[in-house]
């Protein structure tokens, strides 16, 4: 080939490549977004992804190392790495920055929620006409990655995303239209009612009672304890005593805000979790219409057990993300930090922790995406699986955190850096959605059975 047609062969490319090619790319990307389709986003780049192969995706996070995003990004789809991307994107930008800040004046981060709900995190498995219309499987990829920028917020928006399932799943089509629009744009924020002063783990000796008042309304009186978002939320999901003692007399109803009767406790001071609002949620002859009670009266245990079910699955992937980013905080802090002359990476005894630490994440997050496939297929075993899930994840990330802050030594107490505040945040995963004695409880009826 001689140096005239070589010339003329780089003249014709480097013309068409700036002019033709890359604003077809540009217009492919940005019409996802700006396209008629009345889907979440979230949604419509799945649906593009879907056309093309899967498998790239999963080759290109192979390709890298376990410190990279190969141990992450194990055994998903191209359209889930691209949920997962997003997810990282957004907690990168919106919570890993202002995290510290939020936990330190105990500010709620409604905004940034919204902002959040915007791509779909407000109704994540609420089915598409309303909401996003994703898997279990998707949801715990998401939660996951919320939790690498802050894993109180991300544990929020996990208890609000219960609610919404649990009205989508077991509402009525009138109850979801009615409520399900505001809360999957995050507008309204949902929570989660259950546990009592005198009914932890014993969830089903719940006292607060729900009286018929006349044909159209019940009048609620009691206490619920621990309530996350309680005094900021618009909507409390709520567990009552409406018929016999035991779970068979629990109903689930729907408790807005403005009810007249309903008011909330002190703003408790936690360990953790220190910029979402936890309070007593007491009501004394609130008076709400039984047209609000999702399900039929005495199938309310059921719905608060299979909301758990997911519950227990998301928190799980909270505790597995705030790990995961502990863990790649480490891995850059002993490449980095030198003692007696050498990088602490190249010390046996940190060697072995970083490798029990990357089997811990490894074995959780098999373990999460399992429980998570399960719920999704309806089997049989799903609340075992999701039991064991929570379990197992809670306990070991816990172990990674506690390690990443020992092999930061001082620093890694300081509140300036981000670990003892993601140990903080992820050592009440152990205790709630249901403890990790009654998870051992559930797991060994299952394998008695």
């Amino acid at each position: 080939i001689n140096a005239e047609y070589m010339g003329h062969f780089l003249s014709v490319y480097f013309f068409f490549v700036p002019f033709f090619f890359v604003p077809f790319c540009l217009f492919s990307r940005f019409s996802l977004y700006f396209s008629k389709d009345t889907r979440h986003p979230m949604r419509r780049v799945i649906a593009a992804l879907r056309s093309g192969p899967a498998a790239v995706a999963t080759a290109t996070a192979a390709r890298r190392g376990l410190s990279g995003n190969a141990m992450v990004s194990f055994g998903l789809d191209a359209s889930q790495v691209a949920v997962q991307e997003t997810a990282q994107r957004f907690a990168e930008k919106y919570l890993e920055p202002f995290a510290a800040e939020w936990d330190a004046t105990e500010t709620f981060p409604v905004d940034a929620m919204r902002t959040g709900a915007e791509l779909g995190f407000g109704g994540i498995y609420v089915r598409d006409d309303i909401g996003s219309g994703l898997s279990r499987l998707d949801a715990s990829i998401i939660f996951e990655q919320l939790a690498t920028g802050c894993p109180c917020t991300a544990a929020f928006i996990s208890i609000h995303n219960m609610v919404c399932g649990m009205i989508d799943n077991f509402g009525t089509e009138e109850q979801r239209q009615q409520f399900l629009p505001s809360l999957v744009t995050m507008d309204q924020i949902a929570s989660y009612c259950l546990t009592e002063p005198g009914s932890g783990s014993d969830a089903a000796a719940l006292r607060t009672s729900a009286q018929l008042d006349g044909p159209d309304h019940y009048r609620i009186n009691g206490e619920k304890q621990f309530i996350s978002g309680a005094g900021v939320s618009d909507l409390y999901c709520t567990m009552l005593r409406t018929g016999v003692d035991g779970p068979k007399g629990i109903s689930c109803v729907l408790i807005p805000k403005s009810t007249e009767g309903l008011s909330f406790g002190k703003n408790e001071r936690k360990m953790g979790w220190s910029n979402q609002p936890t309070r007593q949620v007491i009501f004394e002859n609130a008076r709400v219409p039984v047209a609000n009670r999702i399900g039929d009266e005495g199938v309310g245990f059921k719905i608060a057990m299979r909301g758990l079910d997911g519950g227990r699955i998301n928190i799980s992937s909270c505790s597995l993300g705030a790990a995961q980013k502990c863990f790649e905080l480490t891995l850059r802090y002993v490449a980095e930090r030198k003692q007696f002359g050498v990088p602490l990476s190249s010390l046996q005894d940190v060697q072995f922790k970083l490798a029990d630490m990357a089997t811990r994440l490894h074995t959780s997050r098999l373990a999460i995406r399992h429980a998570a496939q399960a719920l999704d297929d309806s089997d049989p075993n799903a609340t075992t699986y999701s039991a064991m899930a929570k379990l197992h994840a809670t306990e070991e990330c816990y172990k990674v955190i506690d390690t990443a802050l020992q092999l930061h030594g001082g620093y890694g107490y300081l509140k300036e850096y981000q670990i003892e505040r993601y140990l903080r945040d992820a050592r009440v995963h152990r205790i709630l959605e249901g403890t990790n004695e009654i998870m051992k409880m559930v797991v060994s009826r299952s394998v008695l059975a």
